[in-house]
């Protein structure tokens, strides 16, 4: 079973998800892990790294919670703001919903991962059961660094890195992987060579397929997990067994 762990779901022109079913069925994708698109709009990132434009702060987790009820194909994810003081009751509701994790996004909101409130919010995840899924910020308090902090604080709860931290290749994000039980990488817009070399160096069992929907295409992000000098079993946990896993999808 194929289960692209990372897609972005929005009530946009470029992000919906009645596209995305359409995308999934195209690609032989048999499930999808879903979180709140829309926040910034991807095709302008550029002016919202550099400021020109702020992004909408409020997670359309009422879109996902609909989207997974309307297909058997959807997993959701929840997205909560850790500087907001309800943050943790936030999401424990959203987890007693139905919810499978928590997805934090330091290019919308601005916290830290060494915040006192995102220790919390981990926490509360690790007595769930569930994974926090993020993406670098590219700032201090939200680099690769800043995120294995919070995994070594948090050794209960399992952490995923979007993009296996990005750039070309991220050495401090394999090398996290390889040495934390619980910290995972995920693949999307991350350069072959990086997804290659990290394997070879992790194993196959902490990388996890993902396409980042709307931004990329996930037969695009699949093909380069069907081009890996790898044998079966190793691909099959990087297309949904690893996924399944931390989601307790069994």
């Amino acid at each position: 079973m194929i289960i692209d762990a990372h897609a972005h779901v929005s009530p946009t022109t470029y992000g919906a998800t009645e596209q995305y079913l359409e995308v999934l069925s195209q690609s032989g994708i048999d499930q999808a892990v879903i979180c709140p698109g829309g926040m910034l709009d991807v095709r302008k990132m550029s002016e919202f790294v550099s400021g020109q434009k702020k992004p909408d702060a409020v997670p359309k987790n009422e879109y996902v919670g609909n989207c997974v009820q309307s297909s058997p194909k959807l997993i959701g994810m929840a997205c909560v703001n850790p500087c907001d003081l309800q943050a943790a009751e936030k999401l424990e509701q959203y987890l007693e919903q139905g919810f499978r994790g928590l997805m934090v996004s330091p290019l919308v909101h601005k916290f830290s991962f060494t915040d006192d409130s995102m220790a919390e919010l981990a926490r509360l995840c690790g007595e769930y059961g569930v994974p926090v899924v993020s993406h670098n910020g590219w700032r201090p308090g939200a680099n690769t660094g800043d995120y294995a902090l919070l995994a070594r604080k948090c050794p209960r709860t399992n952490f995923i890195l979007e993009h296996m931290g990005q750039l070309p290749t991220d050495g401090e994000a394999t090398h996290t992987a390889a040495e934390l039980d619980n910290f995972f990488l995920e693949t999307s817009l991350s350069s072959y060579l990086h997804v290659v070399e990290t394997v070879k160096k992790t194993g196959a069992s902490k990388v996890i397929f993902g396409s980042e929907f709307p931004l990329s295409h996930p037969s695009l992000e699949l093909r380069k997990i069907l081009l890996l000098p790898i044998t079966d079993g190793e691909r099959e946990q990087i297309l949904g067994g690893n996924i399944r896993e931390l989601l307790h999808l069994d």
